[in-house]
């Protein structure tokens, strides 16, 4: 018996997007953005809602960067959708928000049920640097979910907002899940003044790696001279991660009570590390170094030596009469 042919796609694109295998959609929707149709937005809006889960998918990859109204909304809609990748394209489009005056329409969602729905919605708010979201990122914090609580710690990151500093050395101590921990450290790096110190250098002893790292960093952004001592013992800390940023911010910090600590550094078996040793020895100037970066200047790696003839280059210049 004979069986019929499939129906051959059309190539034209707008016949492709109404074509009744998904497939054939899908790619259409696809070409859409590098096509030459003067107005993809409706077309788009129209894909959203497409029966078809990878349709719905690249309607929401293709429209990112688009700051209209309809598609904000389509996109939160989105967020619900049962097909997973549907929803997980619409939060990455989201998340490419530029526009501030879209903050309304994602704090309409913000207080969503659904912690997807939600950690999507602070995500997307992050850099817009809305206002109005510090209180509900405030609220977040002690949300269960701790994907919430993680983009929320993000908001606040970016508000950099004085009223969020105590709630984020908090986070920063406490908190049960440690990436949470860790932006909260990071987030910290906008403060002015000691406050923060404690929490910081509490969290130089964090149980998590990661979070001991970004600590040391923060520690040098905010040129706390009050870390010193700490930012010494986390020279010995057992991942050279750690110690790289150490080594960084007690450069930042010309701090010369750490030059035995970088001068052995300057050993290490990491190239990373010798790096970041050399460069910390120049800021501080202490000729007390030379010895050291002397011996760095026949290391294996070129970048360990040309890095340590520039810091003795400017110890002398700056213990010149």
């Amino acid at each position: 018996m004979k069986t019929s042919a499939a129906p051959e796609a059309p190539h034209d694109l707008r016949s492709r997007l109404e074509f009744p295998d998904a497939e054939v959609r899908r790619v259409a929707v696809m070409e859409l953005p590098y096509s030459d149709e003067d107005d993809i937005v409706p077309i788009l809006l129209n894909a959203i809602r497409d029966a078809d889960g990878s349709v719905r998918t690249e309607a929401a990859k293709a429209m990112e960067g688009f700051e209209e109204e309809d598609v904000v909304t389509a996109l939160l809609q989105l967020l619900s959708d049962p097909h997973e990748e549907a929803r997980r394209a619409a939060a990455d489009s989201l998340a490419e928000l530029k526009d501030s005056v879209n903050g309304r329409l994602l704090l309409g969602r913000v207080a969503d049920t659904d912690p997807f729905v939600q950690a999507s919605v602070f995500r997307a708010l992050r850099p817009l640097r809305v206002i109005e979201s510090l209180g509900p990122a405030l609220a977040a914090l002690d949300h269960p979910a701790p994907q919430v609580r993680r983009e929320a710690t993000g908001v606040l990151g970016y508000l950099k907002h004085a009223g969020s500093l105590g709630p984020l050395a908090r986070v920063a101590t406490n908190d049960p899940d440690p990436e949470v921990r860790r932006i909260a450290v990071g987030a910290l790096g906008f403060a002015t003044d000691v406050e923060v110190l404690p929490a910081l250098t509490n969290a130089l002893s964090d149980t998590s790696w990661q979070v001991r790292e970004e600590a040391a960093g923060t520690l040098g952004k905010l040129k706390l001279t009050g870390a010193t001592d700490y930012l010494i013992a986390s020279m010995d800390d057992r991942y050279w991660q750690v110690r790289v940023r150490a080594a960084r911010s007690l450069g930042r910090l010309k701090a010369a009570a750490a030059l035995s600590a970088l001068a052995s550094a300057l050993t290490h078996e990491i190239s990373n590390l010798r790096k970041e040793a050399a460069v910390a020895l120049g800021e501080i100037g202490d000729p007390k170094a030379i010895p050291a970066l002397e011996g760095a200047l026949k290391d294996a790696d070129p970048d360990v030596r040309k890095l340590a003839q520039l810091a003795l280059k400017n110890i002398l210049m700056s213990h010149k009469s």
